[in-house]
């Protein structure tokens, strides 16, 4: 199976906490921790981001609030399978969730 898919996380300006619909998506965030969206692509997670910020098959807390791709994070989990970047996807958006984020995952 090729290995064609990326899971990747973007760094929220904090300012996303002031939207009712994220911050009732998380109860638990420890304040001071970043505010993150998690995603996975068929794109490069440089190209993906920046369809993001133009309005492309964007979300709507990237696409305004979108600082960075925190590659620290994702790197060396890709590339991967179509089906494990779907696990992926939910398990990062979960685990960073329980560690005090502030996470939207589409």
């Amino acid at each position: 199976m090729k290995s064609l898919h990326h899971v990747y996380v973007v760094e929220l300006d904090l300012r996303v906490l002031q939207e009712r619909k994220f911050l009732k998506s998380n109860p638990d965030y420890k304040t001071g921790m970043p505010c993150v969206y998690v995603g996975m692509t068929g794109l490069d997670p440089d190209v993906r981001f920046d369809n993001h910020k133009a309005g492309i098959k964007g979300n709507k807390y990237v696409e305004k609030y979108g600082l960075r791709l925190m590659t620290e994070i994702f790197e060396k989990l890709n590339p991967m399978p179509y089906g494990d970047a779907q696990y992926m996807e939910v398990d990062l958006a979960i685990r960073m969730r329980e560690a005090g984020y502030g996470v939207w995952q589409a």
